[in-house]
């Protein structure tokens, strides 16, 4: 049986970095059956829309998505294609695990942190409106439907995952009303899960604490545009953006894809790195049961970052998207280790 499954090319060196990933995915043995969507600027080129309705059907359909990076125009233009499509699927849960490849120099060896973060409110949602001429309004709406989801959520995949300790990043000591309501649901919801630790840090004192040291945390939870900013500082401990996965998880869908730019500079000439986009898609395949299949793919990416010999070069190698796809295949095909299986998103 093949898995259906959307997939979102992106644009610049989206579709690149997502066909390096298909091939590696194909090489598993796990079938696929894709079907191809755009979004965006080149989506509305084509459909007038900026997320075509025959790409709603298909997730709608397949429930399972792999996305490559989209740009988002900053200022002006149209909306985020990732927060649309978040809010469209009721993808409530951003899952961001934060872990060390071989071979790229890091400040932290051994980084092991999740990132847990609500993904439908907060002012990351973008509800903002013109008051007068000058004046802006930005809205932030808690509710506790989506922190004790959310709360629920990192609590649950922590007892799976014999994680033990959840801190709840806030800043409720200015917030008091809607930061002081996520904390509440964190708190009650805490009270279910006693062999966990709990603790609360500020928003802005976890950010010190992080680069001061990032080994004292385990799981951290928080709400939206926290999360948005918490996952690219630690997405640093690891070498960057471009080696860190995300799944955006909801009760009937999941949506999988890298977090890096378009990168438009280097667009269409085989330079760029496909590694975060090759995480997220283990990310998925565990997501689907096929367990064996991202541990083939993390022996695969690991070794190549071992032997350093087929690197792209943004590490220091003289390899193409191709060829380092090309090297991970290789090393899948010949290895007789399977290593540890990895922890699942699912809560």
């Amino acid at each position: 049986m093949a898995y259906k499954v959307t997939l979102i090319p992106g644009d610049g060196i989206g579709p690149e970095v997502t066909q390096a990933t298909v091939r590696i995915l194909e090489a598993t043995g796990v079938k696929f059956d894709w079907e191809i969507f755009q979004a965006g600027a080149e989506a509305f080129a084509k459909y007038n829309e900026y997320i075509p309705k025959e790409l709603i059907d298909s997730i709608e359909r397949t429930r399972v998505g792999l996305k490559g990076p989209v740009t988002t125009p900053v200022g002006g233009g149209f909306a985020s294609i990732n927060v649309a499509l978040r809010k469209k699927f009721e993808l409530y849960a951003n899952f961001r695990p934060i872990q060390n490849l071989p071979h790229i120099p890091t400040r932290y060896p051994g980084v092991d942190l999740i990132i847990v973060r609500e993904n439908t409110e907060s002012l990351y949602s973008g509800i903002e409106h013109e008051v007068v001429p000058g004046v802006v309004e930005s809205l932030k709406i808690i509710t506790e439907k989506a922190s004790t989801r959310i709360a629920r959520f990192a609590f649950e995949y922590s007892r799976k995952n014999q994680r033990k300790k959840i801190h709840a990043i806030h800043k409720a000591n200015i917030m008091k009303l809607s930061d002081g309501l996520f904390l509440r649901c964190c708190r009650d919801v805490a009270k279910e899960y006693p062999e966990i630790t709990y603790g609360e840090h500020i928003v802005d004192n976890t950010c010190m604490q992080l680069v001061m040291n990032p080994y004292q945390y385990d799981v951290l939870v928080m709400e939206n545009l926290y999360g948005d900013i918490i996952s690219d500082l630690c997405a640093a401990f690891v070498g960057g953006l471009g080696f860190v996965p995300s799944a955006n998880l909801g009760e009937n869908c999941a949506i999988f894809e890298a977090v890096h730019g378009s990168a438009p500079d280097i667009a269409g000439k085989n330079l760029a790195n496909p590694t975060a986009v090759i995480r997220s898609a283990q990310l998925m395949l565990r997501h689907l049961g096929e367990h064996h299949a991202a541990d083939k793919i993390h022996d695969g990416l690991e070794k190549v970052y071992r032997t350093k010999d087929k690197l792209t070069r943004d590490v220091g190698g003289k390899a193409g998207t191709s060829e380092f796809a090309d090297s991970i295949i290789q090393f899948m095909e010949t290895s007789t280790h399977v290593p540890k299986q990895a922890e699942s998103s699912h809560a």
